[in-house]
């Protein structure tokens, strides 16, 4: 059994590159020496980039982690991107490797897997899917009018302290709307204080702060109250269309006998997709500017929303509402996925 090549004494490696240099190829110096091609062909790679045959000094200490040990941390991961580098050093250490955890997120990192806040996106059924991608289909080349002529409504409930806090997880670039690497919500998870707001492209219309429980009753009072006069203070053209989610409130039968008797056309809209309505956008921005203002009590939070949404300029409900066809695209290439809106 020939010894591997870095058994080889340094005579045999220098004897390697004098037979190459006589003209001799990989094939024949194989033969003459009795040492494997591959063998041949490392000695004289490593002559003419170095210059030597000589073992060359190590840059640094050799890792612990053998490529074995590497493919079973890349496995694990991929099967489960929320996987603690504390949970992996213990897998390694199954298999005899002991490392430090902060070694086994450096060397994910070198693999293009790094630690990541998981987005929270909808959970999504296969009917929601469907749905979805039915939607963005059918309104995918719907003409520009129709979409500023439509008044986008939600509601949204914050806490007036507190953030939830998450877990990592180990994915690429590029991967963050994956399934696996996102966190099912489900709307209006707690708070203090809810809001009911609207906007077109032509600026943002009422806000509402909802006192105690929200129902159907209280839902109509806040259509009633706020829907028609934003339609006149944004100059929607009479073809305007109401755009609401599937929240039960909206959806119940008190609810759609109101709408039709005051003639409120709705627009037909899936369930569990806030990347489809450009309203989030607004809420997000709302949030990070209400929250700069630090408030420190319910009355001042909701004063607070009032003023902020007040100063949202109609050139960023424009730009909103301008890119529309962008997020029925998104949809489309997710097949009724999550998208990054």
């Amino acid at each position: 059994i020939m010894p591997r090549s870095k058994e080889i004494q340094e005579q045999m490696r220098t004897e390697v590159i004098e037979i190459y240099q006589s003209g001799k190829g990989y094939k024949a110096i194989s033969k003459a020496l009795g040492l494997q091609r591959t063998t041949v062909r490392a000695i004289i790679h490593k002559w003419q980039k170095h210059g030597t045959v000589v073992n060359l000094p190590r840059s640094g200490r050799p890792t612990k982690i053998t490529p074995r040990a590497q493919r079973r941390l890349i496995r694990e991961v991929t099967k489960d991107p929320r996987t603690t580098s504390k949970e992996l050093q213990a897998s390694l250490a199954s298999i005899k490797v002991s490392v430090h955890d902060s070694t086994i997120r450096k060397r994910l990192g070198k693999n293009g897997l790094h630690g990541r806040f998981p987005r929270r996106k909808p959970l999504l059924s296969k009917k929601n899917i469907r749905a979805r991608l039915n939607f963005a289909k059918k309104h995918l080349n719907d003409c520009q009018d129709f979409w500023e002529n439509t008044l986008w409504t939600d509601e949204t409930k914050v806490e007036l302290f507190g953030r939830q806090m998450s877990r990592y997880i180990w994915r690429k670039r590029n991967t963050a709307f994956q399934k696996k690497n996102i966190i099912p919500t489900v709307k209006y998870g707690g708070g203090s204080v809810m809001v009911w707001g609207c906007f077109a492209a032509s600026g943002p219309g009422r806000l509402a702060v909802i006192d105690g429980t929200m129902n159907s009753t209280v839902y109509q009072k806040i259509l009633k109250e706020n829907v028609r006069p934003s339609v006149c203070q944004l100059k929607l053209k009479r073809s305007w269309v109401l755009q609401q989610d599937n929240d039960p409130k909206h959806t119940s039968k008190s609810t759609s006998e109101w709408l039709k008797k005051n003639k409120m056309k709705t627009l037909e809209w899936p369930s569990q997709s806030p990347d489809l309505n450009p309203i989030e956008m607004l809420w997000h921005d709302l949030k990070k500017a209400v929250q700069a203002r630090k408030p420190s009590k319910k009355a001042e939070l909701q004063q607070f929303y009032k003023d902020e949404w007040a100063k949202i300029p109609p050139e960023c409900c424009k730009r909103l509402i301008a890119s529309y066809r962008k997020r029925l695209i998104a949809v489309i290439a997710a097949k009724g996925g999550p998208t990054s809106y």
